[in-house]
């Protein structure tokens, strides 16, 4: 599987779930107050940002998405304040308004970039449930891509069922970011995204990746859910579905300084992926790749489509290249994880010319990754007689992996490839020529894994041979 970025403008995504504003004061300190033993914060900056379900649709804005926003609020200065910053950022917002009630709101107080107090202002909302929410939800449905519940435990989404169900009457996904011990609130949403602490408080701890997804698939059945996405922090993330095998992604981030909000940017990471039509994988893909971003900055963030375009880039690149045999199949099963086709060649490849060329296009074109096995000094000259090759291994290898076609070159000591073929296992291992396919060294192994020998033609008069020959007979000058 690719990765690639899909239109975010043309993804409408519904978010609903609990608000907050997140309000900062910033501020120096350097005595003790006389009236009790606590710092003196002169503060000097004042900082407010949109909380909860409010940060999941301000991540949903931030890739160029049309978020769509509703939950509930005080009727007070605070949801004002929530408003404006929401809609100055390209949210829609429709709130419900609760006279008498107070807009949650969270006063964090820093100093020399430590937290030295955080103070909570929230009654929650009594009496008031997620049906409640219905006037304002149901005809946002027309026209929307998929539906985030964006659960803080804080009362919008006490018995969430009315939204999943009527986000499925009108054929819309729903995903969820849950909270507390009991999904099966959930039940119909399409896919819930919890982390593995959340998770493993439901089903035990979960010592390997088998006993996550069987007690995944089992959690899934019993609370009517179509899958989980638990996010596992360094470990990366797994897609668990009943009857389908499951996708588990490493961990994209190189550095981490922070992991607040990161669930956020993934549920509307994908919520938008799946918005333009991606299928749930690839959206899992770019989540995780915004993920990986986001920890590396400080505070609840959003990640640019600049961002998410420059980590493919950076991915793309640094999964390239002349690798070792070990090196080689730890790529392999990454990219079988993100849910790539693997294609796989060989030769000695002695003098690269036109016709190479043609047939690594072609061959890249059979799958998403494309793996050159190239036979070394040795097994050239056991093949080819004395003075082959002309170009040592490591400059053949070079010169291949400069290729756009080719994405991962490994050398073998053999007289044929079989068995670093049998080791990788390719979806499709392909030879040029006139050979019979039956006769491709690797052939049977391919095929009892499921995959399939393909011979491609190779361009009429090219050959290293040839070239060589030309190269001897022509006249000294």
């Amino acid at each position: 599987m690719k990765i690639t970025l899909p239109p975010f403008d043309q993804a409408r995504v519904l978010v609903a779930g609990d608000l907050m504003l997140d309000r900062y004061w910033h501020g120096g300190t350097d005595r003790i107050s006389p009236e009790a033993p606590v710092p003196v914060v002169h503060v000097r900056d004042i900082e407010q940002r949109p909380g909860g379900a409010g940060n999941v649709a301000l991540n949903v804005a931030a890739l160029g998405g049309q978020p769509e926003l509703v939950g509930i609020t005080g009727q007070d200065e605070a949801a004002n304040e929530l408003a404006s910053l929401l809609e100055n950022a390209g949210v829609a917002c429709h709130f419900r308004r609760q006279p008498g009630a107070a807009t949650i709101t969270k006063l964090r107080v820093i100093s020399r970039h430590q937290q030295l107090i955080r103070l909570d202002f929230e009654d929650g909302f009594p009496g008031v449930h997620a049906r409640d929410l219905l006037p304002q939800y149901r005809p946002l449905l027309a026209g929307c891509g998929a539906v985030v519940l964006s659960d803080y435990a804080k009362g919008a989404l006490r018995d969430p069922r009315p939204l999943i169900e009527a986000a499925r009457e009108a054929g819309v996904p729903v995903l969820a970011d849950p909270k507390g011990r009991d999904f099966s609130i959930y039940r119909g949403a399409t896919l819930i995204t919890p982390n593995l602490a959340e998770f493993e408080a439901v089903v035990g701890r979960c010592a390997d990746e088998d006993t996550l997804v069987r007690r995944g698939a089992a959690l899934a059945r019993e609370c009517g859910i179509e899958g989980l996405l638990v996010t596992r922090g360094e470990d990366g993330m797994s897609l668990v579905r009943p009857g389908e095998a499951p996708v588990h992604l490493a961990a994209r981030a190189r550095e981490v300084f922070d992991v607040t909000g990161a669930g956020d940017t993934v549920i509307a990471t994908l919520a938008t992926g799946l918005a333009t039509g991606l299928p749930l994988p690839q959206a899992m893909a770019l989540a995780n790749l915004a993920a990986g971003i986001v920890v590396g900055k400080l505070g609840t963030a959003t990640v640019s489509v600049a961002e998410l375009r420059r980590a493919l880039q950076e991915q793309e690149q640094s999964g390239r290249g002349v690798l070792t045999e070990p090196e080689l199949l730890h790529a392999v099963a990454d990219a079988r994880a993100h849910g790539e086709r693997i294609v796989m060649t060989n030769g000695c490849f002695d003098l690269l010319h036109a016709g190479h060329v043609a047939y690594l296009e072609q061959a890249r074109s059979r799958g998403d990754r494309l793996i050159v096995a190239v036979n070394d000094d040795a097994s050239v000259r056991r093949l080819k007689g004395e003075g082959r090759p002309i170009n040592p291994v490591q400059q053949r290898m070079a010169v291949l992996a400069g290729l756009a076609s080719v994405d991962w070159v490994v050398p073998f000591s053999e007289d044929t490839p079989a068995r670093v073929i049998g080791a990788v296992l390719p979806d499709v291992l392909v030879k040029g020529g006139d050979y019979r396919p039956e006769a491709i060294a690797g052939h049977d192994a391919v095929v009892a894994h499921g995959g399939r020998v393909e011979i491609l033609d190779f361009l009429d008069g090219c050959s290293t041979s040839a070239m060589i020959e030309r190269m001897q007979s022509a006249p000294d000058t």
